[in-house]
C-alpha cells in the first residue's frame, strides 16, 4: 500500500515536470529584469512572461539537460546540461513576425562557450529589422532615414552640477535609481522630462546631457575595429544582414560583417586570414547570408550593453516577445513599499 502511494506521487511529479517543461518550451516562460538597461520601460525587479508563440517556439538544441533549468543546477555552479548532442535549428511557425519596437528576449550572441539555447537571456528593444539601414546622429536614432525614438521614453546620462549633498530621497522622488557622486555634482541616468524638472530645483546649478563627440571613436563598439570611427552617440550607417542578402567581401565589409559570417553562419570551413575570408583554400569575393539578423538596443541609451557593442542578433538566438509584467519588486525600498503595485499585469510596449 505504501509503495503504491509513493509510486502515484512519483508518477504525478514526473507528469507535472513534463507538462511544465512543455509549457515553458512552447508558450510562456518567466523572466526577471536584472539590470537597468531598459529603464524606464522595464525596471530592475520586474518579473515578466516571455511569449514564445508570437515568433514561434524553437526546438531545443540541447536535449541532455535537467528539466526546468537554464545553464546551472539550482543553487549550485554545476552545469545542468551536457552538450554532447545538439539538434539542428528549427522554429515552428509563429503568430507574427518581429516588428520594429518589439521588446524581445534573446540569447546573448557573444557567449560562444555555450550552446545557443543555453546562452544568457537578454532583453532589449528591436530597433532594426533584416535589411534595414540604421544610423545614430547625436543620440538620435534613424532607421531607413526616418526618426525612430519619438514615442519611446528614453533615458540618457546627465551631469547634475551642484555643490550640495543630495539626499537619496530626492533621487527617489524623481525615480532616479542610477547615480554617482563626483567632485562638483552627480552623474545620473534619467529621461529628458526629469532633467528639465531637476533644473528648477534651487540647489541645482545645471543639468547637462553627456554626449560623446562625433570625433570620439570607441574600439569597444561593434564592429570593434579602429578604422571605423563610431561611438554610442554617433553610429553607422549600418545595413543589417538579411537572409539572401549578398555583399561584396571588400576590405570594409569584411571588417563590418566578417565576425558575423565567421561566428553565426554555420560553416566550419570558413577561415579569416590576413583580412580575407577563405572557404577551404578558395578566397571568397562575395557572400550571401543564410539567416536574418536584428539590431537590439536598450531604452536606457547610455547604460545598456546592446548591439552597438556586440553586433547583430541572429534569428536562431531569438527566444520570444516580452509580454506582460506579473510582479515588480523594488529592492531599494523598505518592506512595506517594496512591491510596485501599479506595475502588476502591465502590458509591455
Amino acid at each position: 500500500m505504501k509503495k503504491g502511494i509513493i509510486k502515484e506521487w512519483f508518477d504525478a511529479l514526473i507528469f507535472a515536470v513534463i507538462v511544465a517543461s512543455l509549457i515553458r518550451w512552447s508558450t510562456f516562460e518567466a523572466f526577471t529584469i536584472p539590470t537597468p538597461s531598459m529603464e524606464r520601460s522595464l525596471l530592475v525587479g520586474d518579473y515578466l512572461f516571455v511569449n514564445k508563440l508570437n515568433y514561434g517556439p524553437r526546438i531545443p538544441k540541447t536535449i541532455l539537460q535537467i528539466p526546468l533549468t537554464h545553464q546551472k543546477i539550482w543553487g549550485t555552479n554545476f552545469p545542468s546540461y551536457l552538450d554532447w548532442i545538439q539538434l539542428p535549428y528549427y522554429r515552428f511557425p509563429g503568430l507574427s513576425k518581429i516588428e520594429r519596437n518589439d521588446v524581445v528576449v534573446f540569447n546573448y550572441p557573444r557567449e560562444m562557450d555555450r550552446p545557443i539555447d543555453l546562452k544568457t537571456y537578454y532583453v532589449k528593444r528591436c530597433v532594426g529589422l533584416p535589411g534595414d539601414t540604421l544610423n545614430i546622429m547625436n543620440t538620435k536614432l534613424n532607421v531607413n532615414n526616418k526618426p525612430f525614438d519619438n514615442k519611446i521614453d528614453l533615458q540618457y546620462r546627465y551631469f547634475l552640477k551642484t555643490d550640495q549633498f543630495i539626499n537619496k530621497r530626492i533621487f527617489r522622488k524623481y525615480n532616479i535609481s542610477n547615480y554617482s557622486k563626483s567632485v562638483s555634482g552627480y552623474y545620473i541616468h534619467c529621461n529628458k522630462e526629469t532633467a528639465k524638472k531637476l533644473k528648477n530645483e534651487n540647489f541645482i546649478d545645471n543639468v547637462k546631457i553627456q554626449i560623446l563627440s562625433i570625433d570620439e571613436s570607441s574600439y569597444s563598439v561593434f564592429p570593434n575595429v579602429d578604422e571605423i570611427k563610431w561611438n554610442i552617440d554617433f553610429y553607422g550607417p549600418l545595413v543589417i544582414p538579411k537572409k539572401g542578402m549578398k555583399i561584396i567581401l571588400n576590405e570594409k565589409n569584411i571588417k563590418i560583417y566578417g565576425s558575423t559570417i565567421m561566428d553565426y553562419e554555420k560553416n566550419s570551413d570558413f577561415r579569416l586570414e590576413d583580412g580575407i575570408i577563405l572557404l577551404g583554400e578558395e578566397t571568397l569575393e562575395e557572400y550571401t547570408f543564410n539567416q536574418n539578423y536584428y539590431f537590439m538596443m536598450g531604452d536606457n541609451r547610455h547604460n545598456s550593453e546592446d548591439s552597438r557593442f556586440w553586433g547583430f542578433v541572429p534569428e536562431d538566438h531569438i527566444v520570444g516577445e516580452a509580454s506582460f509584467i506579473w510582479l515588480s519588486i523594488n529592492s531599494n525600498q523598505d518592506f512595506l513599499n517594496k512591491i510596485r503595485w501599479k506595475r502588476f499585469f502591465k502590458i509591455i510596449n
